[in-house]
């Protein structure tokens, strides 16, 4: 089982070589996940997962962008290359656990979650928070490595399952619990990156409250009654 500790451990291993071993392979999908959203001047955009900030650049200028990631050693290196007049449309990168987000409701014009669905402890809870701090209908996107249904890759997937805690993610991860867990259908799903290994997920004309897998509304999340959390505050690198 995946917990917070164990993402943080080793998240803070990859930092310093994270371009280098999850660099190229998988920026196909990062454009594309951004390319997904209207990108209208003023849209708020959320990023969850932001890690050391590789997708910042292929924001539109016109747009506020809001990157959380769990990993303090990731949002360094992002803080270093992002947050400056270059990057505009970056407006702050902060320390937050996607399971459990520090905004209100309706805070942002849509949300994206690039390579964490598989990461964090509590996808459920990512996803309910995801569509809590969006309005209604904004287009929500998931790029993510799901388990191959056969082959030599599940073989290797089922293998490397045991060591989920210490790779910092879930190699066996399935898209079809994953959507049962979303409780809507993606309005699209596109292969990306290399030989279409992963997929970009757009979930869209939602309405809230959105159901859960087994056709019930979700219950908002621990502490938040309904009524969206208070702002967080800005961290010193923030803006």
């Amino acid at each position: 089982m995946m917990d917070l500790s164990s993402v943080r451990r080793a998240y803070k291993f990859y930092a310093p070589i994270y371009d280098l071993v999850f660099g190229r392979i998988v920026e196909d999908g990062r454009r594309r996940a951004v390319s997904a959203f209207p990108q209208n001047p003023g849209d708020k955009i959320l990023e969850i997962g932001v890690g050391n900030g590789r997708a910042l650049r292929y924001y539109q200028k016109h747009v506020e962008v809001t990157g959380i990631d769990v990993s303090p050693e990731m949002l360094k290196v992002a803080r270093e290359r992002y947050l400056n007049a270059c990057f505009p449309q970056v407006r702050s990168l902060l320390q937050m656990d996607a399971q459990a987000l520090e905004f209100p409701d309706n805070s942002f014009d849509g949300a994206v979650a690039m390579y964490v669905a598989s990461v964090v402890p509590d996808p459920a809870a990512m996803i309910r928070e995801m569509f809590r701090v969006c309005r209604p209908g904004a287009p929500l996107v998931v790029v993510n490595h799901f388990a191959s249904p056969r082959g030599v890759a599940r073989r290797v997937e089922r293998g490397l399952a045991p060591f989920s805690r210490r790779l910092g993610f879930r190699p066996d991860f399935c898209l079809e619990n994953f959507v049962q867990t979303v409780g809507c259908e993606p309005s699209r799903i596109t292969r990306v990156n290399l030989g279409g290994y992963w997929k970009l997920l757009e979930f869209s004309g939602w309405e809230k409250p959105f159901l859960g897998g087994n056709g019930s509304a979700m219950p908002a999340p621990a502490g938040n009654n309904g009524k969206g959390r208070p702002p967080p505050e800005r961290l010193n690198n923030g803006r």
